[in-house]
């Protein structure tokens, strides 16, 4: 099975794959955890580049080129080959990342942006997507704290407002295009109580672990 999270920058994402990855080892389950951008040695290297707060004049074809790249490396190197070895892949953050943020956060032609997704997958799709959604607003407002406390501030962090909220914007649509994948959930609540409603989610869908 494969599962993704996505949802604006300080809904809780990583917060929450941490703890569900836990819980399924806990179960019994083989799980491999990575994340977007990076997850393999030349994706950290793509991440850094296209995070640098330094390269604010990078060009958007430039930035969606950039995370393809790594995308398609984490693909081929680990979650194709992890998922036909029957292990679970909990990745924090996919395509759909690049659809909400380059497409409805940059604008940039959403019909394009899917040949570029499907060329760097080979068409790989989640079978569950957790949203987690919360406000521009608050989710900046828990991004800049986090920074204080020495968590990354990375260039998209950066951006203004009104990019955040088109982020936002762009994830309601694309769940309301694919509803039975989605599963969208608030992130304004205790991290307990969203927990306990992923690993709903996730076990309704999921069969018995191979215990042989």
């Amino acid at each position: 099975m494969f599962i993704t999270f996505e949802g604006p920058d300080g809904s809780g994402k990583s917060t929450q794959v941490a703890m569900l990855v836990d819980d399924l080892r806990a179960r019994g389950y083989a799980v491999y955890q990575t994340r977007e951008p990076g997850g393999t040695p030349i994706g950290d290297q793509i991440r850094a580049v296209v995070h640098d707060l330094g390269n604010e004049g990078m060009h958007p074809h430039t930035e969606i080129l950039l995370y393809a790249a790594s995308r398609a490396q984490l693909v081929a190197q680990e979650i194709r080959p992890r998922l036909a070895a029957g292990q679970i892949v909990v990745c924090d953050r996919y395509a759909d990342s690049t659809l909400a943020y380059q497409g409805y956060g940059r604008g940039l032609d959403l019909p394009t942006l899917r040949i570029i997704l499907a060329f760097a997958t080979g068409g790989l799709q989640p079978d569950l997507t957790i949203y987690l959604d919360i406000t521009a607003e608050e989710g900046l407002r828990r991004r800049q704290q986090a920074a204080q406390d020495g968590a990354e501030w990375n260039r998209l962090d950066a951006e203004s407002l009104a990019f955040h909220q088109r982020v936002r914007e762009g994830y309601l649509a694309l769940v309301a295009e694919a509803p039975d994948r989605w599963v969208a959930l608030s992130g304004a609540g205790d991290r307990e109580s969203i927990q306990g409603q992923i690993r709903d989610a996730v076990y309704t869908r999921l069969p018995a672990p191979d215990t042989a």
